[in-house]
């Protein structure tokens, strides 16, 4: 990559940190904008995860308070996690890469139509919330956890709502206690796949370095920007850049 390249990675990254503090959804930014940069999808995809991943440790740190409140029994569902998050990097690695592409425009569509519709969900949830804690609860919430592991070992973007639904469905309330489990378990599945990749030669590790920088400094000094104009706003820029990557990938890559 040349320079322009360079900068237009670590601003990607930057801007998914930034975002990520506020609203989440950062992969949405930083994985089309690999592709964009002339990276393979697969190789993009391995080394967005790579990159981000740093994130989901700094989010659970700021919740240890709450985690330290947290039943043993929720812990269970990091089992799970681990091993859907490498059973999704062993099948993104044995996709073949034009196959892959293909899937590209549709996962990047399918994963703003969960970040579009994450406030809905958490609204409703604080509302049908009931106290489910019972072995064949966690049993189902187990297996669903695996399901979400896979795909976040796969692809990744928007799991964060799905662990969410998932931990309130077991009776959870708090939503900082919702959160901090929530990345807990991403980083399981982050770290595992990230392992896995780097083991199968899939991570561009010059980029995510730079990536994975841009990103920290996003977070840290992109936060205070973000809450200025309001995570309304950050919002339905992710949406409408997820969108807007949607079409233009679709048109590129077929």
């Amino acid at each position: 990559m040349d320079l322009v390249q360079w900068i237009a990675a670590f601003g990607a990254a930057f801007a998914a940190g930034m975002v990520n503090s506020v609203a989440g959804g950062g992969t949405l930014l930083t994985f089309p904008s690999l592709v964009w940069l002339g990276q393979s999808p697969v190789v993009a995809n391995a080394t967005s995860t790579a990159a981000l991943w740093p994130g989901s440790l700094g989010g659970m740190w700021g919740y240890r308070s709450e985690l330290k409140k947290t039943k043993a029994p929720f812990f269970f569902l990091i089992l799970p996690s681990v091993v859907g998050g490498i059973a999704g990097a062993v099948l993104l690695r044995r996709t073949p890469p034009g196959v892959f592409a293909k899937f590209v425009p549709f996962l990047i569509l399918f994963a703003t139509i969960l970040f579009m519709l994450q406030a809905s969900v958490q609204r409703w949830l604080r509302v049908h919330q009931h106290p489910h804690d019972g072995a064949r609860w966690l049993a189902g919430a187990a297996t669903f956890q695996f399901g979400v592991a896979v795909y976040g070992g796969y692809f990744g973007a928007g799991i964060g709502i799905l662990m969410l639904a998932a931990l309130s469905l077991l009776g959870l309330t708090d939503i900082h206690q919702m959160n901090g489990l929530k990345n807990l378990f991403a980083l399981c599945i982050n770290v595992v796949a990230t392992a896995y990749f780097l083991a199968a030669g899939l991570v561009n590790w010059p980029v995510a370095a730079t990536m994975a920088l841009g990103a920290v400094a996003g977070g840290y000094g992109g936060a205070g920007l973000a809450r200025k104009v309001g995570p309304a706003i950050v919002r339905r820029t992710v949406i409408a850049i997820g969108f807007f990557m949607t079409v233009s990938l679709f048109f590129r890559l077929y």
